[in-house]
């Protein structure tokens, strides 16, 4: 488990600028915001992939540089992933990318019983390679697990990095329980403690989704 927030950097500058009600509002900055995290956050997943030392010739005499051994595949639970996906994307820009369509579902009339729909997959193959797992929020945990089960039918990653920005701490302790035997990694910009009766981590940041790209009907 990773918490990039544990101590100050420019994650911590464009996370208090995604949180804040008045910034939060311009939805190119919102989305910018986001963009930007995902590439800290792929940046910092970088350290733990593998390379190569190649030699290399410049203009003026040859020099050894590390090259990455496998580009990781990227998968975006759209669509509030969107944004943040482009921003690892940018750091990794040759990696194969898969995409789940996921959205939330009240299943009571009080709004309080949540579930997620997950009705669109388009993947690659990911058997024995690096996987990025973006989402922004991480409630529950709940969609999580469903997308790595899910991702079992399309082969086995070497390993599986989920990227995101707030997490809340039940949602981490629920994929961390169910992910004991599997090589997963948290990534996350911060952790907060509350997750509401209406599953809404608190005080998070609100509803990704529809701050970048409105609200659905």
């Amino acid at each position: 488990m990773h918490v990039l927030n544990e101590r100050p950097s420019m994650a911590s500058h464009y996370l208090a600028e995604l949180r804040d009600v008045h910034i939060q509002q311009d939805r190119h900055k919102f989305r910018h915001n986001l963009s930007k995290l995902g590439q800290i956050v792929a940046f910092e997943i970088s350290k733990r992939l593998e390379y190569q030392k190649q030699a290399i010739t410049t203009p003026l005499g040859e020099a050894e540089e590390y090259h990455l051994e496998n580009w990781p595949v990227i998968i975006a639970i759209i669509r509030a992933a969107l944004p943040f996906f482009e921003g690892i994307q940018k750091m990794f820009d040759q990696s194969d990318a898969g995409f789940i369509g996921a959205y939330r579902v009240s299943k009571a009339s009080d709004g309080n019983d949540i579930d997620t729909n997950m009705d669109y997959t388009a993947m690659p193959k990911i058997d024995s390679k690096d996987v990025i797992l973006a989402d922004p929020m991480l409630a529950t945990g709940k969609s999580i697990i469903r997308t790595i089960n899910n991702l079992r039918e399309y082969g086995s990653p070497k390993s599986i990095h989920i990227a995101t920005v707030i997490a809340s701490k039940d949602g981490v302790d629920y994929v961390m329980k169910q992910t004991q035997r599997l090589p997963v990694t948290i990534w996350s910009c911060a952790i907060d403690a509350i997750l509401n009766e209406k599953s809404y981590i608190v005080p998070g940041l609100g509803d990704a989704g529809d701050l970048a790209y409105g609200m659905k009907h």
